[in-house]
Parts: C-alpha cells; structure tokens; sequence
C-alpha cells in the first residue's frame, strides 16, 4: 500500500509540472514570437520614416546638386547615391517584406520602390572596419517626383541586447530565472501531489489500523465533498463490522457459557448410571464436550479481548510458562534471552504461548522453546518430535475445527481450535504465526512479535 500511495503522489507530481512546464513553454515561445514580430514591426517602422524623410529632403534638390548632397550622407549614419536603374535589385536578395508597402503608402503609388538585403554589411566609415557589428543592410531603391532613381543603403540595428546575449532566454541570466521559476513550479505540484493523496494515505493507515483495533477512533470527516463522502463510508464500514464482531463473538460466548449449565447436570446425573462401561463412555463425550465449551469461550476471548494492554518481559513470561508445563508433566525446555519487551495483554499472550506447547507437546512428546532478536523483531521457536503436518495443510490447521487425519484427531482430545486461538491473539498482537516442517523430523512453530521501542519502554 505504500508504495501504491508513492506511485500516486509521483504520478500526481510528475503530471502537475509537466502540464506547467509544457503549458510555460507554449506561451514563452507564443509571447517570444509576438515580441519578435512587433520588434520586426517597429524596425521597419524606423526605416520607412528615415527613407521618407530622405526622399522628401533630395526631391527639393534640384538634380544638378543631388550627387554632391548625397556624397554627406554617410554623416548621417546611411549610403545614398544616384543611379540609372533598379536592375541590380531584381534578385535572390530582393525583398517583398511589408516595408515596400508601408513606403508605397507614405510616398504614394507612382513611386518605383524595390528592397534588397545583404547578408554582408559593410563599414560607411574605414575607422569602423575592425569595430564589431551586428547591424544588417537594407538597400532600398526609390524613384523621385522626377523618376529619377535614388539608391539607399541603410543600416538596421540587430536584435535588442534583451533579445541576445546575457539577458536573452538562452545567456546566463536567462537560464538562471528559467531554473529557478522551474524549482518554484516543482515546490509547487509537490504541495498539490501531497494535499492530493494526503486523504488516501489518511485512509490507508485507517484501514491498516483496523485490522489489529476495530474499536479505533473513527476518521475525521473534514474537508472537501468526496472526502467527506469516503470518510462518512468508511467509519459507517467499521461501525457495521464491529457490530457483527461483537455479536458473533457474543452469541459464541454465550452458547459455550451456557451449555456449561447442562452439562455439570449430566456429569451428576451419569453417577447414577449402572452400567459401568456406558458411564464411561458418556463421561468421555462430557469431558470432550467440556473442552470444546472451553475453547470456544478462548476463541470467543481471542477474537474480543478487552484486556489492557501494558509493557511485558517476554523473558519472564516466557519463562513462567515453560516452568508451568514443566510442573504439569510435559518435556519442555528453554534456551536463550533476548531482554526485550513488548506491548500486549498478558493472559491472551500467555494462553497463546501455552497453547502451542501444550500442541508440541501433546502430537510431538516435547516442546524445544527458544527465543531471540531477529531483524528487530521477537522471534519464539517451538519444536517437538511428531509426525509433522502435511505441506498441503500447513495453513488449513489455522481453520476453526480443522482437524487432521493422523495423531492431531478428535481422538487424542483436540477440538482444531487451539492454533486458531494463538493465531487470533499473535495477530491482534502485530505479530506473525507460520509453520515449517523439520527436515529432521518434527514440526517448528515461529511466533514474532514486535520489539517495544526504548521510547514506550521508558
């Protein structure tokens, strides 16, 4: 489950920025376009006004004195001069850019207009051949009032340092607002990938709670609609679920406490049987029924335990059961210490562990108890000398009732509930029970429960 829950969030994360990185992208390159376009726009704009002016000034010129006016304008930062045609500016170069009609506009419609870039721009000046440049030309041929031909080179300045260089998207500066609008964005989802799967990670670990607590304390039903809705369903869940609990395991106590009642009764009534033999044969079933009604009522207490649960020396308990079966009779041994404590409730741990050794005991003559720290957990090995369990039912055996063909028999006095028992109280303890077989011969039992932290400890 948790990695479901990290597999969301990431998800969730991963989809939220790159939707915004996409989205920023599409716009930067949408508004970069638009920028270029209007910055394109205004050049030509700049262009159009310094022709007009230009033609507007060597119109008044009579012709005579326009070459020798022309020979000043490279003061002026363009290139002018008289020419006989346009046919050198019919060409590769020729341009049909939105200039020519912003010209013809200004000027008027009878004015032969053509426009030429080169890709090289040279100097007006010798002193400004070594000096770096990123201007471009634009040569503009233009008729006068007369039809005279004027040609025109002038320079366009290049793109806008804002355009370029270190302030431009690609430069330092750039890359460092880029990287740092994408560690906001990214801060961003994640907050919105964690209050996304906040509620389900909420209604995990309840789940998980009500496992081992069906009497937990429901969940808070607070926030958005869907949420509200998934919380109103699961408490409404565990209110039912714990209902039906408490009545099975209510109905269950009280048909074993109450089928005590009739049976002493029957046990007083059977003295006064004559026949020896079926006294002894009813006396048997009462005694099979007596265990029977016994260990339903642990089931019953295995299932709803209302014990308090406290800090208990495993090494201790463990220890006062081994030396309880010792003094009943049973070859039970213990081996190893792990000075550890556990959360639990004593009498249901206790009937657990005396549970599987009175089974090691009974189907395999002997119980070899030891204890140890694995892998931060309390691991309680059981191991007798039987016959074993068959591989194919090695889980079966957990079932209520469940009985096997051999030893483990409703002849030997089992009723098929004591390792149902043990395992309703390991799992109510966090804990785990398995069953292997011994490659030697016998049957192993592996209870682990959790290590009490040193904070709970103290």
């Amino acid at each position: 489950m948790k990695d479901f829950l990290g597999s969301i969030g990431n998800r969730i994360f991963f989809l939220l920025l790159a939707g915004i990185v996409v989205a920023v992208m599409a716009t930067t390159w949408l508004s970069g376009n638009e920028r270029r376009s209007t910055l394109r726009e205004l050049r030509f704009q700049h262009l159009a006004d310094r022709v007009e002016q230009i033609v507007q000034a060597v119109d008044d010129i009579p012709p005579p004195q326009r070459p020798i006016v022309l020979q000043a304008a490279t003061n002026f930062g363009f290139e002018a001069r008289m020419v006989d045609d346009m046919n050198d500016a019919i060409g590769p170069n020729a341009s049909t850019s939105p200039l020519i009609e912003m010209l013809q506009s200004r000027l008027g419609e009878d004015r032969k207009i053509a426009v030429q870039r080169e890709s090289e721009c040279p100097p007006l000046r010798a002193d400004d051949a070594h000096a770096p440049r990123r201007d471009t030309c634009r040569v503009i041929y233009v008729s006068l009032h007369d039809q005279a031909l004027m040609r025109l080179r002038l320079h366009q300045p290049g793109e806008p340092p804002a355009l370029r260089g270190r302030g431009g998207p690609g430069g330092p500066f750039g890359l460092q607002y880029i990287l740092l609008f994408l560690a906001l964005i990214a801060m961003l989802a994640w907050l919105v990938a964690r209050m996304a799967t906040r509620p389900i990670r909420q209604l995990a670990q309840a789940a998980s709670r009500l496992g081992s607590d069906i009497d937990h304390a429901p969940l808070a039903e607070t926030g958005p609609t869907e949420i509200r809705q998934a919380a109103h369903a699961f408490n409404a869940m565990q209110g039912r679920i714990r209902r039906q609990i408490q009545h099975r395991t209510h109905m269950l106590a009280a048909i074993t406490h109450d089928l005590q009642t009739p049976l002493t009764r029957m046990r007083l009534r059977l003295e006064k049987v004559t026949d020896a033999e079926l006294q002894q044969k009813l006396i048997d079933d009462l005694g099979v029924m007596h265990g029977m009604v016994r260990e339903g009522l642990d089931l019953a207490r295995s299932m709803d335990s209302s014990e308090k649960v406290q800090a208990l020396d495993i090494d201790s308990l463990l220890d006062s059961v081994c030396a309880d079966a010792a003094d009943a009779g049973q070859d039970v041994s213990l081996q190893g210490s792990t000075r550890a404590f556990v959360m639990a409730q004593p009498g249901a741990l206790r009937r657990c562990l005396t549970n599987l050794i009175d089974n090691a005991c009974k189907y395999g003559r002997q119980a070899r108890v030891s204890i140890a720290l694995e892998q931060q957990k309390i691991a309680i090995r059981i191991r007798d000398q039987g016959p074993g369990i068959p591989d194919a039912e090695l889980e079966a055996v957990f079932e209520p009732f469940y009985r096997l063909e051999t030893s483990r028999s409703r002849d030997t006095g089992g009723t098929g509930l004591g390792l149902t028992i043990a395992l309703n109280i390991a799992e109510n303890h966090h804990g785990q029970l398995r069953l292997r077989n011994l490659a030697e011969g016998g049957l192993e039992v592996l209870l682990e429960l959790p290590q009490m932290t040193p904070a709970k400890a103290r």
